[in-house]
């Protein structure tokens, strides 16, 4: 899987792991109960940047690291979805763009 034939999806993974950082930054800085959706946009964010290194190298492990990706990244827009803080709805929907990419990596690949 050379990097030049998936572009789109190191570009989603790339935006969802800036803007999961963002988010779980944004939420430090808020006085209520955010520690779930911090948790959730660092674990997205570490997936999404580790991803883009094994795409990007081609790595036999892609259809592991995808079907991980899935999960983590809809997890997380999952639960910045429940917040209305713009930078938590932005966030839901960069993770569900990236989940969407990784989906067509994992069909190609034969993951369900």
């Amino acid at each position: 899987m050379p990097a030049q034939q998936h572009e789109s999806i190191l570009d989603a993974a790339i935006l969802c792991a800036k803007e999961c950082e963002h988010c779980a930054d944004a939420c430090l800085d808020e006085n209520n109960n955010m520690a779930e959706c911090i948790r959730l946009c660092r674990d997205c964010s570490q997936m999404c940047w580790v991803s883009a290194g094994y795409i990007s190298r081609g790595s036999r492990f892609i259809p592991q690291i995808v079907r991980s990706c899935i999960e983590i990244c809809q997890a997380c827009a999952s639960e910045c979805e429940k917040h209305d803080d713009d930078h938590c709805q932005k966030c839901a929907q960069t993770c569900r763009q990236a989940a969407e990419e990784y989906q067509k990596v994992a069909n190609v690949a034969g993951v369900a």
